[in-house]
């Protein structure tokens, strides 16, 4: 299989100063050469509403496109409350939405996070993996990136400055074009 594998990246957090949305640019930096990374911002998606699933809002629109689009997902997601947050759950029902038209279907998938506390998102990694089943995504399993004590991972502009996270994140998204690759969902 040949071509460039286009990652579709998406925080589950819509603060600004957020350290998974900081992981999630350092994981653009550090993309493999025969992979792109593009970021959805999933600011302006709306509370899903069955109501509107058959007439979808023009912000949805553009997320299902960009799943579909996509050859792999980087999800990269905070833990709230031992699990996923609202509007990553959200973006996600959206996007499997209406019954049938599910655009995460098959899609090769992996997962990071970055925390302040020492579990580094584990719970809310493992909910998504959950969620996976359902969707028929196809997460990689390892390496397992979990940030933990972010605050003393990147520096004051958002930069993930801790070197060994670093490696990690790149071995996820080298493992990741691997299993995109052996899925056979490039090129």
């Amino acid at each position: 299989m040949s071509g460039v594998v286009r990652i579709l990246g998406i925080a589950g957090s819509l603060r600004k100063a957020s350290f998974n949305r900081a992981a999630l640019r350092a994981a653009q930096q550090l993309v493999p050469a025969d992979a792109t990374l593009e970021i959805f911002d999933l600011d302006g998606i709306p509370p899903f509403n069955e109501d509107d699933e058959k007439t979808l809002p023009p912000r949805v629109a553009e997320l299902k496109a960009g799943i579909r689009g996509a050859d792999a997902i980087l999800i990269v997601t905070p833990e709230y409350n031992y699990s996923i947050p609202g509007v990553l759950k959200n973006a996600i029902d959206w996007g499997s939405r209406p019954y049938g038209d599910n655009a995460w279907d098959g899609k090769p998938v992996a997962i990071m996070g970055a925390s302040v506390g020492a579990m580094g998102t584990a719970r809310a990694q493992y909910h998504l993996r959950q969620t996976f089943i359902f969707l028929n995504m196809h997460p990689v399993n390892k390496p397992e990136v979990m940030i933990s004590t972010a605050a003393q991972r990147f520096d004051e502009r958002g930069n993930l400055t801790d070197e060994t996270s670093r490696r990690r994140v790149e071995q996820l998204l080298v493992a990741l074009v691997a299993w995109t690759r052996r899925l056979g969902n490039s090129g």
